[in-house]
């Protein structure tokens, strides 16, 4: 996410040239706008994954609330879903990206006044992006599904799943019961998904 940082002249230089050619945003992924009703991740990051959101757990829960009322409204399913102190990832169906990506940013712009108002930091830099994939598989679905479970446990902030309150995982295990839940992540394992761009 912040390898930009990291490259010398020239490799930043060839790389905004084939972001030219490819008529890609210079320094963001692309995003995929479709009128089908498909599956994404969605997700967004504190700037430099400062831990801005997880200041103390008022501030995730409503996090967590908003986040679902929007994706609940311009969603047709909303599968999953984990609010961290510096990040949130959501998995969707919608055939409303863009509309949706455009309350995020909403949601971004009003949360940043607040927080910084809040902990009297005027100007900071609260949210760095929000990037949207397409899922491409059923095994990419399930497989997402874990990731997204499972990072509280990844990043330390829980033991178990259903530990971590702002989170869907409680209510999947509730649902689908913890042998089934056992042999997806079997099944469907995270491996290396999200490497960089999750921290």
């Amino acid at each position: 996410m912040y390898k930009w940082r990291n490259m010398t002249i020239a490799e930043r230089d060839e790389l905004l040239r084939f972001r030219k050619q490819q008529s890609r945003p210079w320094h963001s992924p692309p995003h995929w706008d479709s009128e089908n009703n498909l599956n994404y991740i969605v997700s967004a990051a504190c700037y430099e994954h400062q831990h801005i959101i997880g200041k103390n757990p008022s501030r995730l829960s409503h996090l967590e609330q908003i986040l679902r009322e929007i994706c609940e409204h311009y969603s047709s399913e909303v599968h999953a879903w984990c609010v961290l102190p510096n990040h949130y990832h959501v998995l969707i169906k919608t055939d409303q990206m863009k509309a949706l990506r455009t309350q995020l940013g909403r949601m971004h712009g009003k949360t940043s006044r607040q927080w910084n108002l809040e902990d009297g930091c005027k100007g900071r830099k609260v949210w760095f992006n929000c990037v949207e994939r397409i899922i491409r598989s059923e095994r990419h679905y399930w497989a997402t599904i874990n990731y997204i479970h499972h990072n509280p446990v990844k990043h330390g902030f829980a033991e178990k799943w259903e530990q971590w309150p702002f989170s869907s995982a409680a209510q999947y295990l509730s649902e689908i019961g913890k042998d089934k839940a056992i042999e997806i992540w079997k099944t469907y394992p995270v491996l290396d998904y999200g490497k960089e761009w999750d921290y």
